[in-house]
């Protein structure tokens, strides 16, 4: 009876002592927790004993030190930093029939976006409802066992969608190709097609690298992420967010911006061939709109090269999807909360697509500003401006605004030849308030005469993406339903001879065109007007000086 008693005090006075040596400094390192960061053994258990015993203290640091971390869902709390240290690598571990993540929370708004807009505890790490919360670098995340979001499994780092019918690999958009839809009877899908048993994954399986909610006061710096699932970082209703130098080399969305406010994203590299890399949104998965706003994104690269090749610095440029190889800056495409308050500089776009702003779903995208940008190898659009009406919104009562945009200082090089600059409102709601200002674009030009005779038809309901509006019908831009749209300072060049004209304009009225080159091999019917009034030319290309009525 001694000799137990005796061992009590001595197993009581060596758990103190750990404690105490944990928490010194309020650094809880994992290993003392009992993770092996042997690659082989789950240690989620013991780095979410960490990051309990950090918050029973008041917060602290929770440290994985050099090795290989396979995990479940890590659960942040408050005033929690998760670093990930020099050579430390946080690995997602693949579900099997006995163990795997957190299931996904119910969320009844999930008529109105996809099963990975609408959850967020399905995750290798998750937070809702915190504050004061950092994930720190140097070392790196890789999701190995996250999937993209269109069914249970895994694919291998680099591999591609499945191939599409016509030999392109499909856009991650249309589902990603041909696979077996599961048979779920439990799933009523509402008037938008969601939710939808194509992407909704069941319990045990995850599909984003961090996801938070309803947070404030977050830091996620000097990290790498690598194969990251349908998101790398998902973040809704997070205020007062930072988010610098990280590397993302992923396999769907980098990094995606929903209904938050008060966001800086700076020196950050996202490559990410089949979505896109810095995706703002705002969404009806809280239930009600809320609008993004006040965001800075300055600094960065995005890029579409093959998954994992930007990360091992090879940068190749193997597959090709509908549309092209993603990797762009994007607004929408969930909007029905709007956009407010935008700046996009001091950044390069290579083998991708490029800016998108779309509003298709009733709210607002105004007072956006966008400099010094340089874009190579342009997989569609250059600039993608779109006021919509899909209304994927329950409080939606017809089209939104788009308004104050100013685009000044870009030069794309190679810019795929299916289209220019699109800004396309709608009959009655025009998109207003745009200036195009300083930019030189160089074309791969080749269009023909048939391309030149198409007329797009207005697609108000469509998916709002520059390929469905198919091959235009001009080289350099389009605009139609737009009031009070300056270009002055810009050169646009056909590298290869054009049929098409340069420039249309169809129901735009005020219209002011200054110091226009159209340059290279081009038809010298260089612009098509529709329905202009007000148009004011001043030393352009094919225009003669003046008003045009």
């Amino acid at each position: 009876m001694q000799s137990t008693k005796l061992f009590a005090l001595t197993l009581s006075i060596c758990t103190c002592f750990l404690s105490q040596i944990a928490t010194a400094d309020n650094i809880f390192n994992v290993r003392d927790y009992g993770a092996k960061g042997d690659g082989q053994t789950i240690d989620s258990d013991a780095i979410n004993a960490a990051i309990d015993e950090a918050a029973k203290n008041g917060g602290g640091t929770v440290l994985l030190p050099a090795g290989d971390y396979l995990s479940y869902t890590l659960r942040l709390k408050s005033h929690i930093t998760l670093k990930i240290d020099a050579g430390a690598t946080l690995i997602a571990a693949e579900p099997t029939d006995t163990a795997g993540y957190d299931a996904p929370e119910p969320n009844p708004w999930n008529h109105y976006q996809d099963f990975g807009h609408s959850h967020f505890r399905n995750s290798l790490i998750w937070g809702k409802g915190l504050e004061g919360v950092s994930i720190l670098g140097p070392g790196k995340i890789f999701g190995r066992g996250l999937s993209r979001g269109n069914g249970p499994h895994a694919a291998p780092l680099g591999a591609p969608p499945p191939p599409a019918i016509d030999g392109l690999l499909p856009d991650v958009l249309a589902a990603d190709g041909d696979f077996e839809i599961p048979h779920r009877p439990d799933i009523h899908p509402g008037p938008f097609n969601h939710p939808n048993p194509r992407d909704t994954l069941a319990d045990g399986i995850a599909n984003k690298a961090i996801a938070l909610l309803s947070c404030r006061n977050v830091i996620l710096r000097d990290l790498s992420i690598l194969h990251g699932g349908h998101f790398a970082i998902i973040t809704t209703e997070v205020d007062n967010l930072t988010i610098d130098n990280l590397l993302i080399d992923t396999n769907r969305d980098g990094i995606d911006i929903d209904a938050c406010q008060n966001v800086r994203i700076s020196n950050t590299i996202v490559n990410s061939p089949w979505d896109d890399a810095i995706c703002l949104k705002s969404s009806h998965a809280l239930g009600h709109p809320r609008t993004t706003e006040n965001v800075t994104i300055t600094n960065c690269a995005v890029s579409g090269y093959d998954e994992g090749t930007l990360y091992d610095g090879t940068r190749k440029r193997t597959w090709r999807t509908r549309g092209g190889p993603h990797g762009r800056i994007k607004l929408g495409t969930e909007a029905g909360g709007g956009f407010r308050n935008i700046t996009i500089s001091n950044t390069t776009f290579d083998h991708c697509r490029g800016l998108a702003f779309e509003q298709v779903d009733g709210g607002v995208l105004e007072d956006i500003t966008v400099s010094n940008i340089t874009m190579r190898d342009v997989q569609n659009a250059p600039i993608f401006i779109r006021l919509g009406a899909r209304l994927r919104n329950p409080v939606a009562e017809g089209p939104g605004i788009v308004s104050r945009i100013l685009i000044d200082n870009v030069t794309a090089w190679n810019v795929a030849p299916e289209h220019g600059i699109i800004i396309a409102g709608l009959e009655g709601h025009p998109i207003e308030d745009v200036t195009l200002s300083n930019l030189q674009f160089h074309y791969v030009g080749g269009g023909t005469t048939e391309q030149a005779r198409r007329v797009v038809p207005e697609y108000e309901r469509d998916y709002p993406d520059p390929y469905n509006f198919g091959t235009m019908p001009s080289w350099a831009l389009f605009a139609r339903h737009v009031k009070n749209l300056q270009v002055r300072g810009a050169e646009f060049r056909a590298l290869d001879r054009e049929q098409r004209p340069a420039i249309i304009l169809e129901d735009v009225e005020g219209a002011r065109f200054s110091d226009l080159v159209l340059s290279g091999e081009f038809r010298l019917e260089s612009w098509t007007l529709n329905r202009v009034s007000g148009l004011h030319a001043r030393g352009s290309s094919g225009l003669p000086d003046g008003e045009h009525p």
